[in-house]
């Protein structure tokens, strides 16, 4: 039996100002544009930086138009991950540039098979992430310059990945005080290792 992953809609980091938001109707359903409201909490999350742990306790909001419940995930956090999305992200831009799993989880103090789960995932949907990102890129930047083919599809994803939050910096300069990996996480809705997706 496949396990159904709770509705996630991302959101940014400061769980202050997301509160304020979502007490203010400031924040959109992704499914029908209704208003969302505050409806409890998802359960509590202890979560691997590379400088230590990380507690969180995303909110939980129901719509008032549709009825949908959605997890309000932060933008640094990617579904059913204990690592953070920098983290992951770190480890497939070293896949990307030729390290192998051995060498990133020494690099990340990770065990090796959870870092080859995470490029394994990765390079399942490398092609539909490069895509996707690829035409984001095109979207968004102001003078698009999609990246260059390089040795491998990892890397084209990686490339294409980077260059849409290159492009998304150019455009709106308030982006570069994220990573490109919070980038992913939000644009995925934080499931850019997952087999939904995109």
């Amino acid at each position: 039996m496949q396990r159904v992953e709770a509705p996630v809609l991302t959101v940014e980091a400061d769980a202050v100002r997301v509160e304020a938001r979502l007490l203010a109707g400031g924040i959109e359903c992704p499914d029908c544009g209704g208003v969302l409201a505050p409806w409890g909490w998802a359960r509590r999350r202890v979560l691997r930086s590379v400088k230590g742990v990380v507690r969180v306790r995303p909110r939980r909001a129901r719509c008032s138009g549709c009825g949908g419940s959605h997890v309000l995930l932060p933008v640094f956090v990617l579904v059913r991950r204990v690592d953070l999305a920098d983290v992951i992200g770190t480890a497939l831009a070293w896949k990307a540039a030729g390290s192998g799993a051995r060498t990133i989880a020494a690099r990340l103090g990770r065990p090796v098979e959870t870092v080859r789960g995470w490029l394994r995932r990765f390079e399942r949907r490398a092609e539909h992430v490069r895509v996707y990102f690829t035409v984001l890129l095109v979207d968004t930047g102001p003078d698009p310059i999609p990246p260059a083919g390089s040795v491998s599809r990892f890397a084209d994803a990686v490339a294409a990945v980077v260059g849409a939050w290159k492009a998304a910096v150019s455009r709106w300069p308030d982006v570069g005080e994220v990573s490109p990996w919070h980038l992913a996480a939000a644009v995925s809705r934080g499931r850019l290792l997952s087999p939904s997706w995109p």
